[in-house]
């Protein structure tokens, strides 16, 4: 259409939102046939402007393409519905009242059997509405085309340093009873920043301990003498040795490459030092870089002559749309609070065009706030299979006042997540039953794999890594073989 409104030779209009939102003010004063909307899950608020520009739009029919369509919680999923047929669930406060309240209450481990009897009932009644609307298609259809995929959740113990210095914080800061009392502040996210930045390795608190912040006053001594930034040392974090190991042994066994991902540019920093002193080839693409020079660098390691070993990550910046199927391994460094952003980062080398067997490793530091942020996500992803996937029988794992667990440090054991589910194919924390047939890298973390030792990993080189600080590993695999792969 042209800004009369009137036809125009070429009917299709391929845009970005952000233009869209831009010029939404010309769009808006014709019709528009249908409008397909890909990343649709970014129409998740519908109190942003992109959302309200779209649904401005003059047309009869919306399609939205998401392969995360809750992210976050389920009104965010009432958005995406609405958007497509509005009115289907009533009114956002409707749908809270009737669906998500139930819903949420008879999903949380302490609720009463009535409540989860009502909320089965919502949540039969929301899938049979949105079924009228709904086409789901899980990564299980990847599997008939793309090469077996391993994911592994590894618990990485803390160094004594990190030790002492997590302890340290609990001690002293403010917001830790702040969220016992069930309060959130910027004081405390503030904090489950600190925390999260020292299990990733504590030259990322350093700064904050020579300026005696909260949480960290006296905490300098405990770093060894002469410490400085300026060199990094991988054994005063248990993730990142676990990394190094990773790296060392990939490198010296085969010709594989390694996409690394982390939510701070901060520990991309140390990454780059981390290859200097190994002498690693690395390209690194973050928020700072241009649309045209990502295209160049993705392009460039993807070639096989390429002599680039790593690929460093922002997960912001390229959790959506990058292919870097040049590498069939991968290094989640840290969690999310949003499954959905990890599962985004994760993906980029399990996609089409691959050929070699891929490895995902999820790096998580044993009994912190790593962990509980991990079993948020499970709590989320549960969630979304059950209204999404119509996966009844998911586990009801965590309560929902277990999250003020989050300034806890659980230094007797392997892995707090394990202890969470209170797994009953386990003897003593040793699994002696297989998950179910059928089970794949979609199933329940309940359905997975698991060890508190290497003797049963199939993975050669998180076998070689075990001792530098492994506790524990959860792993399963997308599929059984390599189904039409030439």
């Amino acid at each position: 259409m042209n800004q009369r409104g009137l036809r125009v030779p070429s009917p299709i209009l391929i845009i970005s939102y952000e233009t869209f939102r831009l010029h939404a003010e010309v769009l808006q004063k014709g019709s528009v046939g249908l409008v397909i909307c890909d990343e649709g899950h970014r129409l998740k608020n519908s109190e942003n402007q992109t959302y309200q520009a779209l649904n401005s739009l003059n047309t009869p029919r919306r399609v939205l393409i998401s392969g995360t369509p809750i992210q976050n919680d389920l009104l965010e999923y009432f958005s995406l519905v609405h958007f497509v047929n509005s009115g289907i669930l009533g009114t956002a406060q409707e749908f809270k009242r009737h669906f998500e309240m139930p819903i949420l209450k008879g999903r949380d481990a302490d609720a009463s059997e009535a409540e989860r009897h009502k909320g089965e009932e919502r949540l039969k009644e929301l899938i049979s509405i949105v079924n009228r609307c709904l086409i789901r298609r899980t990564s299980d259809i990847l599997s008939k085309y793309l090469p077996v995929k391993i994911e592994q959740v590894v618990c990485c113990r803390l160094t004594p340093l990190q030790t002492e210095l997590y302890k340290n914080f609990l001690k002293q800061a403010k917001p830790v009873e702040e969220l016992k009392e069930g309060k959130i502040s910027v004081s405390s996210l503030s904090s489950i920043t600190s925390l999260k930045k020292l299990c990733n390795h504590p030259a990322l608190i350093y700064d904050k301990c020579v300026e005696e912040e909260e949480g960290f006053m006296g905490a300098l001594g405990l770093f060894p003498s002469g410490y400085s930034t300026k060199s990094l040392e991988p054994q005063l974090s248990g993730k990142m040795l676990v990394l190094d190991y990773i790296l060392a042994v990939t490198k010296s066994t085969s010709n594989d490459k390694v996409v690394l991902v982390s939510n701070y540019t901060q520990t991309l920093d140390l990454f780059e030092k981390l290859c200097r002193n190994r002498r690693y080839l690395y390209v690194r693409l973050d928020g700072t870089m241009s649309i045209k020079k990502r295209a160049k660098i993705v392009e460039r390691f993807n070639s096989p002559s390429s002599p680039e070993f790593i690929f460093m990550l922002s997960s912001k910046a390229g959790g959506c749309g990058l292919n870097l199927i040049g590498a069939n391994r991968l290094v989640m460094f840290d969690p999310d609070w949003n499954p959905a952003n990890d599962e985004q980062a994760m993906a980029r080398v399990w996609r089409d065009g691959q050929k070699k067997m891929c490895y995902i490793y999820r790096l998580l530091s044993t009994g912190t706030i790593e962990e509980k942020i991990f079993q948020r996500q499970t709590h989320k992803k549960a969630l979304s299979s059950c209204v999404v996937d119509e996966e009844q029988d998911v586990e009801r794992h965590f309560s929902l006042g277990e999250l003020k667990e989050l300034f806890t440090l659980n230094e007797n054991t392997t892995s707090d997540t394990h202890d969470k589910i209170k797994c009953p194919r386990c003897v003593n924390g040793h699994q002696v039953r297989p998950p179910p047939d059928g089970s794949d890298c979609t199933s329940d973390l309940s359905q997975w794999q698991h060890c508190a030792d290497k003797r049963r990993l199939q993975d050669s080189v998180l076998k070689a890594a075990w001792d530098a600080a492994v506790t524990f590993t959860f792993y399963q695999h997308s599929h059984e073989e390599q189904r039409g792969i030439p």
